[in-house]
């Protein structure tokens, strides 16, 4: 990999020799950003508290957290992208929610949350930009489906080279969290307050039965009420526990799958403000419960280097890929409904003005070859 220097080239718009057509880019894009919902699935800040706030406390103890090795050699980065100045000083990392209820995170898991962390390593600024996961894409084997195929056909591995390939990122490490962890997070803290729509009642309750429910045929669940789960009965905003909060978040029959992700930046919220008045006894015992669920190919020195710095870390954007400007929705052949990028090179563009601030990037030999081959196969 290539080396990062400490004080990474940013094109800003403090620069005096940017052209007055890439101000008003820059602009734009800045209006743009601010009409868009913010898009931060319900793992991230999750995975941020374990990884970077708790995990080297953990690690003293003992923890149980699932350490993978990646073979940087198994990573595929496309070409000139390691010379991209722009991405000096960086540190990217993917982050993903598996639809896992025991402790296997590995393949076989498609990918329901796939995010990616972009952490300034000179300011400690992160920007998050999640990858919808019925996005139309290479997955990482020359074959074309829906980007979240690749964790459940390849695990970590593949789904990073599916992310690295598409979009021109030199990702090498990972951070996946289940539902489970999910959960028992919720359930540690005491619950989340959600407002819960009346039309979204049945579909929160079916979820829950599929999530604990038995099956003969693995289609149609049943589990005993007040045994299994609890029902939620009435609309309004009330306090959910883990396997309501969770089932919330699946909800994608009222809205569009963009309305499912508010759901869940909705229930990552009140996670995060619950959280902050959590003790520190509450929060080992939340640490205790989740880390079993969660698996890293962080190194433990990196962890703990991470959590000396946390006090620096601060969220300042998140956004979604494909943008909300250049995507569309539609059918693709065997793979169903999609999320389409109208023009995956044009997206990529983007997604390195939004991650790096480089307004003048220019697309990979492969990218654009990916690109052409998704518009080949979706019409756009």
């Amino acid at each position: 990999m290539a080396t990062r220097s400490q004080s990474p080239r940013r094109d800003g718009a403090s620069r005096s020799t940017r052209s007055e057509a890439a101000k008003r880019q820059a602009a734009a894009r800045r209006r743009a950003q601010k009409k868009r919902k913010r898009i931060i699935l319900f793992t991230v800040e999750i995975v941020l508290l374990v990884v970077v706030v708790a995990v080297g406390f953990m690690l003293f103890k003992g923890t149980k957290i699932q350490k993978v090795k990646i073979n940087e050699e198994d990573i595929v980065i496309n070409e000139n992208v390691e010379a991209n100045e722009s991405m000096k000083g960086y540190r990217n990392i993917a982050l993903f929610g598996v639809d896992a209820r025991d402790k296997s995170l590995g393949k076989g898991n498609r990918s329901d949350t796939i995010i990616i962390a972009s952490i300034n390593e000179d300011t400690g600024d992160i920007r998050l930009c999640s990858v919808f996961r019925d996005t139309y894409l290479n997955l990482g084997n020359d074959s074309y489906s829906k980007c979240n195929a690749a964790y459940a056909k390849g695990g970590p591995e593949q789904a990073i080279n599916m992310l690295n390939m598409n979009l021109d990122l030199n990702i090498t490490d990972y951070v996946t969290v289940g539902f489970t962890g999910l959960e028992k997070v919720i359930d540690e803290i005491g619950g989340v307050s959600i407002d819960v729509a009346e039309d979204e009642i049945a579909h929160l309750n079916n979820y829950q039965i599929s999530m604990v429910g038995k099956s003969d045929d693995n289609e149609h669940f049943y589990a005993t009420e007040g045994k299994d789960y609890t029902a939620v009965t009435q609309s309004g905003k009330q306090k959910l526990n883990g396997l309501q909060a969770t089932a919330y978040c699946r909800i994608r029959y009222v809205g569009s799958d963009f309305q499912r992700a508010e759901r869940q930046r909705t229930v990552l919220q009140e996670v995060m403000n619950t959280a902050k008045e959590v003790s520190p006894a509450k929060l080992e015992k939340v640490l205790d419960e989740v880390l079993p669920y969660v698996s890293t190919s962080l190194d433990v020195d990196e962890m703990v280097s991470m959590l000396g710095q946390v006090s620096k870390y601060n969220i300042t954007a998140s956004d979604g890929f494909p943008f909300e400007s250049n995507r569309a929705t539609g059918k693709v052949g065997k793979a169903g409904s999609c999320v389409i990028p109208n023009n995956l090179e044009q997206n990529v563009v983007l997604l390195q003005q939004f991650l790096f601030d480089n307004n003048a990037y220019v697309p990979s030999a492969q990218v654009s070859e990916y690109s052409k081959k998704v518009s080949a196969d979706t019409g756009y």
